[in-house]
């Protein structure tokens, strides 16, 4: 029989939130925990007394960070509401590339590959279920008989793969106008391409 899930200490709540905002400016890719610990005012034995080993910490910054992710996708639902395909995606296009979120972006752009180069480790599933989460808000867009055909479908995978790849290289060069220009020529293409 499975123990119950305890629910946090405010304490480990407290140094989850410092752990976070320390990943947000350092990034994941060599988190450390000596550093990390000094950092946000602990020491490495309280971080692995309270999330149980170094992949314990990684999965909960990871479930943070798809915390955000998914606030963000709900104010994309909410804003614009059951509508448009190509109005979602300049919605969200909007969100992704504003400088304010770039902390936030690079850290999912991180998890996002060591989840594919460690499908086994504490990144396990990230990437794949970030493909569900925006899918299934790009679906919301769609009309129900649109949404469960397979041109649907194709529909929205694309749309997220001009979003993603869009990203990266907005993340890689910091070229605003380029890749937004690409995100705005696909939207009037898909416009003008017959149903």
């Amino acid at each position: 029989m499975d123990e119950p899930v305890r629910a946090p200490s405010p304490r480990q709540s407290e140094l989850l939130e410092l752990a976070y905002q320390y990943a947000l400016r350092n990034g994941l890719a060599d988190l450390s925990l000596r550093p990390l610990a000094g950092a946000i005012g602990s020491s490495p034995r309280v971080l692995l007394f309270l999330f149980g080993s170094k992949d314990g910490l990684l999965r909960a910054l990871l479930a943070r960070a798809r915390t955000d992710e998914l606030a963000l996708l709900g104010r994309v639902r909410g804003d614009k509401g059951p509508g448009d395909l190509a109005d979602i995606v300049s919605a969200t296009w909007g969100w992704l590339a504003a400088g304010e979120h770039r902390a936030l972006l690079v850290l999912w752009a991180q998890a996002y590959a060591r989840s594919l180069s460690e499908p086994d480790g504490p990144w396990a599933g990230f990437a794949r279920q970030t493909v569900e989460d925006w899918l299934g808000v790009l679906a919301t867009a769609q009309p129900a008989n649109r949404r469960r055909s397979a041109v649907g479908v194709a529909e929205r995978s694309l749309a997220l793969a001009v979003l993603r790849g869009a990203l990266l290289d907005l993340l890689a060069t910091d070229d605003f106008d380029r890749t937004t220009g690409a995100v705005h020529l696909h939207l009037s293409e898909s416009a003008r391409t017959p149903s």
